[in-house]
């Protein structure tokens, strides 16, 4: 604050953003930017001056080790302003920016070294926090997350060229991040309407990255030319990978899946990205099973970091680590599961959203639960992401998870989802689902509240009830944290640091909180199971399992930092 002005280092210190030369040099925080040619030359000269008595640092010293002088208006206006800027960015989880701000607050009407002292406590204070520990948590098991994947690339040919099977949204996304990456790609599909909307999805997000500055004309004209729109299997003979994104039915990947495996060469991945169908039942249609994998990549693609790469049980390693060296080749980060329905991620989201159709059958107001979970940190409530997910794709992977679990995910009777995919209320891609959607200026959905969905609940579960805050993040909390557990027990997911980083991932589980299992053990395993016993009467989601009573009682935790 002494160099640069408290509402510069306020911005500096809250947002920790590195600064270009230009931008400090601007805001004072550097003296001069020189060539690294000059650097040294310059630094001599620097040093003459204060031999000559030109450059009097002492005094600038003194100056920047003293006490700031501000009338109490000043400091009001001045810090006022700065806490409502950040706090509403970093949230109300997210205590550090605004106890620097305390910080600074104090520090500068003092002299420096009380100053440095003050920080040194409020420092403390929140490296001790729990949210502190849940980001440092995160950090490492991004980093363990990492160095697992790069074990299994370690020495594998990268891949060359790809293709995607089926265009539209998903394909064109794939097509999108693969030329962008700069793996040529086929994106082949049997319409040309599809083709045209995967290239135009894929040209729009070229176009982006064009408007902001980050790529020129000239390189997104050669991003996009690596992608080759095509009819016919012909052009998929010499490629190394293909993705299959067609549409969620397990029949029709079956039938594309085997017309495409015999267009291939010999030793090509064929890889599908389905959210939720078995590998394994997939690999039934195929002659080399060994050569087949799950490759579930998130949508947006461009935007979601995390790609589930799924063993089936006659996939091979060599596949695995080769799907693996191309989700980093594409700027991802992959992680690798064994077959299930719904894998990971998808097989703990589905009890989150089991928690809330149960909800809403016992009366709670959907928008209520929404802003609830929104300030509990999710990134959206349940029925908004239900609409941005799609009701149709929701639908059928319950189906799937119903299947697979039927002891704890199936259930009796219509819900809202079975209901609102009857009436072909889908959500955005349809203009209606538990909101109503209308184009804002930028041509993005905006999200309405919609009386006629309210309505057609009503009917289905009667007039709404109110339940406390701490019931409903309880009751949408614990069946996802429940299966989070069954995963690793179950070695779906080979570590608690993979299980919380899929989820931060992949469904954008709240930071803060470190992931489900790291959520579990700061509240303690013994606490967390004596909640989940306080909704036992609500079903088999809400029961732990005997190796997390077994944890608790032993006082373990599923982390060890």
């Amino acid at each position: 604050p002494r160099l640069i002005g408290v509402d510069n280092a306020c911005e500096w210190i809250c947002g920790g953003q590195q600064k270009r030369s230009a931008d400090a040099m601007k805001d004072g925080a550097v003296d001069a930017v020189v060539a690294a040619a000059n650097v040294v030359s310059s630094a001599e000269h620097l040093l003459q001056q204060v031999l000559d008595g030109k450059l009097d640092y002492q005094a600038r010293r003194e100056r920047l080790q003293a006490a700031m002088e501000f009338s109490p208006i000043e400091k009001m206006m001045i810090f006022e302003s700065v806490r409502a800027v950040v706090g509403a960015k970093a949230g109300r989880h997210y205590p550090a920016p605004m106890e620097a701000i305390k910080s600074v607050e104090k520090g500068i009407f003092q002299t420096i070294d009380k100053a440095i002292e003050t920080e040194i406590k409020g420092f403390v204070k929140m490296a001790k926090s729990p949210v502190a520990r849940s980001l440092v948590g995160l950090f490492l098991n991004d980093q363990l997350v990492k160095k697992t994947a790069s074990k299994y690339t370690k020495g594998v040919e990268p891949v060359s060229h790809a293709a995607v099977l089926g265009a539209g949204i998903m394909g064109g996304g794939i097509a999108y991040q693969s030329a962008s990456k700069g793996t040529p790609i086929v994106m082949k599909d049997i319409r040309q309407e599809a083709l045209d909307l995967g290239m135009n999805e894929a040209s729009k997000l070229f176009g982006k990255q064009v408007e902001r500055g980050k790529l020129s004309s000239e390189k997104a004209m050669q991003g996009l030319g690596k992608i080759t729109p095509v009819l016919s299997y012909g052009e998929l003979s010499a490629v190394d990978l293909v993705v299959e994104a067609v549409v969620e039915n397990p029949k029709i990947k079956q039938s594309v899946l085997a017309e495409t495996e015999a267009q291939l060469k010999e030793g090509a991945i064929l890889a599908s990205n389905t959210s939720t169908i078995s590998i394994t039942h997939l690999a039934e249609a195929l002659k080399h099973p060994e050569n087949f994998c799950g490759m579930h990549f998130f949508n947006p693609v461009h935007r979601m970091p995390l790609v589930e790469v799924i063993r089936g049980e006659k996939t091979s390693e060599a596949t695995i680590a080769k799907t693996v060296a191309y989700a980093q080749a594409l700027g991802k980060t992959p992680i690798v599961v064994n077959d299930c329905p719904g894998f990971l991620v998808n097989r703990v989201l589905f009890p989150y959203f089991a928690g809330f159709s149960a909800l809403l059958k016992d009366g709670a107001d959907y928008q209520a639960v929404d802003k609830v979970m929104e300030r509990f940190g999710w990134p959206m409530g349940p029925a908004y992401l239900l609409d941005v997910v799609g009701i149709d794709t929701a639908y059928h992977a319950d189906q799937v998870m119903a299947d697979g679990f039927p002891d704890r995910m199936g259930h009796d009777g219509e819900n809202a989802i079975d209901r609102f995919y009857a009436l072909k209320r889908f959500g955005q891609k349809s203009g209606s689902g538990f909101y109503q959607y209308e184009a804002d200026r930028k041509g993005k959905p905006k999200k309405l509240a919609s009386a006629e969905a309210q309505g057609l609940i009503q009917s289905l579960h009667g007039e709404h009830q109110t339940f406390a805050d701490e019931e409903i993040i309880a009751r949408m909390m614990i069946p996802l944290c429940i299966e989070t557990a069954r995963c690793l027990e179950e070695n779906i997911v080979a570590s608690a640091a993979e299980a919380d980083m899929g989820l931060v991932y992949g469904i954008g589980f709240p930071p803060y909180l470190g992931g489900a299992l790291h959520y579990m053990d700061q509240m303690g395993l013994a606490a967390f199971c004596e909640m989940a016993d306080r909704f036992k009467h609500l079903g088999k989601l809400y029961e732990p399992t005997q190796a997390m009573r077994a944890m608790a009682a032993e006082q373990r935790t599923y982390h060890q930092y």
